[in-house]
């Protein structure tokens, strides 16, 4: 079947460069659930629906190749429209490696959440394999009334090899105000990155933001997990918004999921939100 839609992409673009492609979810509240209008996939990245949680449509993000590779230019396009429920994670976790050319591949993801309408963005962590260069970005624009959960997992290199090279920024907007904008680079090349005020020697870093209007009326105070310094540590803080964010460091991904899972855990629940962590 041909989408008409003005989301549909076409096939994607394979050059001499790397491969352009571009994934494109769209989340509709219809009927008392949400559907899925649009759910077009690209190049490496194939979409499956998954069995649907009560109201909240979910989608799940399937690598039908490897990617990305250097030259790559790859982007995601999320959007839950007003009222809609949103849930998105992957099968597995991307794997940046060096490409044919030694130019850097780049990999956007772009969310759009609607008033009344929540988006989950809960994919598997990103592994720099050595020699690998990535550029990272994720912009979010959300309604006031809008809910989000987001995890990101950076991975410096497969077990017993050197780290590739990454930079990511996270930028989220609240009605075209900022409320987060943040960028991190982390691999050889980057001065002071391994040091004591950046990674401290660990090879995983990651995050975890929820924003939720609730937090206005309530929200919780700063707090630290982890014990000691070799199994990584994380900090939850409150931000000046609606919104909390944890951030963790630890010596591999296992220790940096539990990590982000004890603050998920801990973290107060607003009342009109018991879900939205």
């Amino acid at each position: 079947m041909t989408l008409t839609h003005p989301y549909a992409a076409s096939a994607p673009d394979r050059t001499a460069v790397g491969v352009r492609a571009t994934a494109r979810i769209l989340a509709a509240a219809r009927g008392g659930t949400t559907a899925l209008p649009v759910l077009d996939g690209d190049g490496p990245f194939e979409l499956r629906r998954l069995r649907s949680h009560g109201l909240q449509a979910r989608v799940c993000i399937v690598g039908a190749m490897t990617a990305p590779l250097g030259g790559d230019r790859l982007r995601i396009e999320a959007t839950a429209q007003h009222g809609a429920a949103l849930h998105i994670t992957s099968a597995a976790a991307t794997l940046a490696l060096r490409g044919p050319t030694p130019e850097h591949a780049t990999y956007d993801v772009h969310l759009t959440v609607g008033e009344h309408a929540q988006l989950h963005w809960l994919p598997k962590p990103l592994i720099c394999a050595a020699d690998s260069d990535l550029r990272q970005t994720c912009t979010i624009d959300l309604a006031p009334t809008a809910r989000l959960v987001l995890r990101e997992e950076q991975v410096l290199g497969r077990t017993g090899e050197p780290p590739g090279h990454v930079t990511t920024r996270l930028t989220v907007r609240c009605e075209e105000r900022t409320l987060l904008d943040q960028q991190a680079a982390y691999g050889p090349g980057e001065p002071g990155w391994d040091g004591p005020a950046v990674l401290a020697g660990n090879r995983a870093a990651g995050q975890l933001l929820v924003v939720d209007p609730a937090f206005e009326e309530s929200s919780p105070e700063v707090r630290l997990f982890g014990g000691a310094p070799e199994g990584g540590q994380a900090v939850l803080t409150p931000l000046a918004g609606p919104a909390v964010l944890v951030s963790a460091v630890a010596p591999d991904g296992l220790h940096l999921r539990h990590l982000l899972g004890a603050a998920q855990n801990a973290s107060h629940r607003p009342a009109t939100s018991s879900n939205a962590l």
